[in-house]
């Protein structure tokens, strides 16, 4: 292959507008992959992952680069990467790590993207199988991931949809710290309640019902995230409660807040991908109370598990064409629907039964209660 082979440098990838995307506890699984006499237009077509007509020949993988964001040099849907990795979902489940130094090759005869060991390259496009590794609860400091964890840490291990009972029985805060009505990092939380030998907590007062905008049911009810306490000293007398440090403060934390025990961060590999089955689900919420979102933040949409949404899903962010008078015929009565318009994409990364959690990838305009994410066309 003739075609000038292009280095990106890693301040390149900050400029990209998905810098801050999908979770850093993903791994990727990297087959060897050889060359096919399928033209790339064929292959793309039928993936309908069409590569960029100004794809680079090469990327240098560097430190701070994200999965995404690499794939967004090369594709115009960046989520469509498993697809020209030509992956299976064995490999995925068994997956391989991509560090920096390291080079993914364009394969334009075959439409396929490579990974290359990078200083021991010369010349040619080599392909390198990657020997499997240890399955750890953490991943290499210096390995790359999908998206950086930071985006979505905080929504890993938090409950966020509950029962409506299930913060009625867990351990409380019955009096703070004399003074102070909320409480701040290092002050003095007394809790009475089971603590079932844990020592690490986080606390949760109850939030919003959460409504199916197309239905308006109750379809679950959203947890109030407000910080970390660590236990200090054990009672061991009903009438006396514990006493608790807050470690972590996010939110105003008081009297009769509830505490839930912390629980290890999962590891999980995210691989995103299209839903196995249709799905035409709406926004139902913001996370944080609010009544728009933009890139990088939470929203809930109303289908879960149920419904075919699993962990990694992507979906496109619609919102429904008006129905506006023609103006231009007879006295203006007439209504036509304008187009609805797609503006974003969707990616899911905790699920419910009937509610799950997506982080709003590039998107053109805000995101808005009640807008449409279904599966890309």
């Amino acid at each position: 292959m003739a075609s000038q082979q292009v280095k990106l440098t890693g301040q390149t990838m900050k400029n990209f507008s998905t810098a801050a995307l999908f979770l850093a506890f993903t791994s990727i699984a990297l087959p060897a992959i050889t060359y096919a006499e399928t033209p790339p237009k064929a292959v793309a077509s039928k993936a309908k992952c069409a590569f960029l007509a100004n794809a680079p020949d090469q990327h240098v993988v560097v430190r701070g680069d994200t999965l995404w964001d690499i794939s967004g040099k090369f594709l115009q849907r960046p989520w469509c990467w498993p697809q020209v990795w030509d992956m299976n979902r064995e490999q995925i489940r068994n997956p391989h790590w991509i560090y920096p130094g390291q080079i993914i090759y364009f394969d334009r005869v075959a439409g396929k993207l490579r990974l290359g060991k990078g200083s021991g390259d010369r010349g040619g496009m080599p392909t390198v199988r990657l020997s499997p590794q240890v399955r750890s609860s953490e991943a290499p400091t210096n390995a790359i991931a999908t998206i950086p964890l930071s985006a979505i840490e905080h929504f890993l291990t938090k409950p966020l949809i509950v029962a409506e009972d299930e913060l009625k029985t867990a351990p409380r805060i019955v009096a703070t710290q004399e003074g102070h009505v909320f409480l701040a990092n290092g002050d003095k939380a007394y809790v009475r309640g089971d603590l079932k030998g844990r020592s690490e907590f986080e606390a949760f007062r109850p939030g919003k019902p959460l409504k199916d905008p197309a239905t308006k049911e109750i379809i679950g009810h959203e947890a109030v995230y407000l910080g970390t306490l660590k236990l200090k000293r054990l009672s061991n007398i009903d009438t006396e409660p514990h006493t608790f440090i807050v470690m972590n403060a996010k939110e105003e934390m008081g009297v009769h807040d509830r505490l839930i025990a912390i629980e290890p961060a999962p590891f999980m590999n995210y691989v995103p991908h299209p839903p196995e089955q249709q799905v035409d689900a709406q926004i139902v919420s913001v996370y944080g109370g609010v009544s728009q979102a933009g890139q990088n933040q939470i929203v809930s949409i109303n289908r879960g598990s149920k419904d075919g949404v699993d962990i990694g899903s992507v979906l496109e962010l619609q919102r429904l064409g008006k129905m506006v008078a023609d103006r231009t015929e007879g006295n203006g009565r007439g209504l036509i629907k304008l187009p609805d318009e797609t503006y974003g994409n969707l990616l899911i990364f905790r699920v419910f039964s009937n509610i799950s959690y997506g982080l709003v990838m590039q998107v053109t305009d805000t995101v808005q209660i009640a807008d449409v994410a279904k599966s890309p066309e």
